[in-house]
């Protein structure tokens, strides 16, 4: 596995663009974004589990319900949700990236992002497709994720070259979502390309099994968005065998989901609504998987963590809390826990007990940018690992206007 340059350009067959269309108010913002294969693609995708869900989602799910599609596009400013018209503009959005790129409607995968519960014109869209389509390139995958931010202060993107039967394969992706991210799946919008040829039962399998330890694993703020959609495009240009069953290929283009997906993760973790830190929590040693996974999230999801990290307050305390309502049977005496980041490395609990500790230390690790809380159960063989950010002012600040 090589961790590569391109994003959703990274494999073979994919062109991409982002513009300014209108759909935002401010003048300067991209607000529209395409992604194309040059040939058709198998597809997949996994969504919001909130009630609320956005029109593009219900499109989408119509759209590649036979498994296939060529190409996605997507606006930000405007979630297109709880709209009594939202289907119909999902529908006409597909309509006219359709038209314009020679393909038949039912092939388009649709996303939206923005303010929820505002009428979605047209007008700015149908205006700027010729732009959008014309402006088409094999290096378009930095103004296409440009133009799927919102609150998003980065851009997030990661891609991969790897080895499948003697051919070189690529999975790229891009990412948006910086607040309203919380498990389950799929916590904010991400659309995934591949040259790897595999069936599209094979592929939805591959999304469904990864998002369990990616995209379920992150979470910023406790709330679940409602367009929240993770859609993959496979179109086998690489020629490699198509990976139509479970076995080495299909472990191996698993592996490689993950490299970009977890990478993602971490990106987005980073860059938080109003976050200063990145954090990654590790959960060692747990009776089984399922327990290690929640006891990783309850503690990533601690708003009194999330706001300890950020005073840099090495206060363990809250991580025992956090394990402790997480609801997982667990023999509390015999957890170990410690703080890393590039500042180093301390012990500051031990057998479920607190652990003389420098607090100078501590702060300098506690300081960096990227912290690791390292949980060590000491009561199996499984293990987790969850991603999220710390909890500042300026969390409040942009979601105290978001609307206005």
């Amino acid at each position: 596995m090589k961790m590569i340059t391109g994003g959703v350009c990274a494999a073979k067959g994919f062109k991409a663009n982002g513009i300014r269309c209108g759909i935002r108010a401010n003048h300067t913002d991209k607000d529209l974004a395409l992604v194309v294969s040059d040939v058709m693609c198998t597809a997949a995708a996994v969504y919001t589990t909130n009630l609320v869900k956005g029109a593009p989602i219900a499109v989408t799910r119509e759209n590649i319900s036979d498994g296939r599609a060529q190409a996605v596009i997507v606006n930000s400013g405007n979630a297109n949700t709880c709209n009594a018209d939202g289907p119909e503009i999902a529908r006409k959005m597909c309509g006219l990236a359709a038209n314009a790129l020679g393909l038949d409607p039912t092939d388009i995968i649709i996303g939206s992002t923005g303010v929820i519960g505002q009428p979605l014109s047209i007008i700015p869209i149908e205006k700027g497709m010729a732009e959008l389509v014309s402006g088409l390139r094999v290096d378009g995958n930095s103004d296409a994720v440009e133009a799927i931010m919102t609150t998003d202060t980065r851009k997030k993107e990661a891609a991969v070259e790897f080895e499948l039967d003697g051919h070189t394969c690529r999975i790229g992706g891009m990412a948006k979502g910086s607040g309203m991210i919380h498990p389950n799946m799929a916590t904010t919008l991400i659309f995934i390309t591949t040259d790897a040829a595999i069936s599209s039962d094979m592929l939805q399998k591959a999304l469904s099994t990864d998002v369990k330890t990616s995209f379920n694993m992150l979470s910023i703020d406790g709330d679940t968005s409602t367009n929240d959609t993770l859609a993959i495009l496979a179109n086998g240009l690489a020629g490699n065998p198509e990976i139509s069953a479970e076995g080495a290929a299909f472990d191996t283009f698993l592996e490689a989901l993950h490299c970009v997906t977890a990478d993602l993760c971490r990106k987005m973790a980073a860059d938080g609504e109003g976050a200063t830190k990145m954090l990654e929590c590790r959960v060692s040693h747990a009776p089984d998987e399922n327990a290690a996974k929640t006891v990783a999230k309850s503690v990533i999801c601690s708003s009194l963590l999330k706001a300890a990290m950020f005073g840099a307050d090495a206060n363990w305390g809250r991580v025992l809390c956090a394990i402790g309502y997480a609801g997982v049977p667990l023999d509390v005496d015999r957890i170990e826990v410690r703080f890393e980041s590039a500042g180093g490395n301390i012990l500051v609990c031990e057998n479920g007990a607190g652990v003389a500790f420098s607090e100078e230390k501590a702060k300098k690790i506690l300081l960096e940018k990227e912290i690791y809380i390292l949980i060590d159960l000491h009561q199996g063989e499984a293990g987790a690992t969850a991603w999220g950010c710390d909890l500042t002012y300026d969390y409040v600040k942009i979601n105290g206007d978001y609307r206005t």
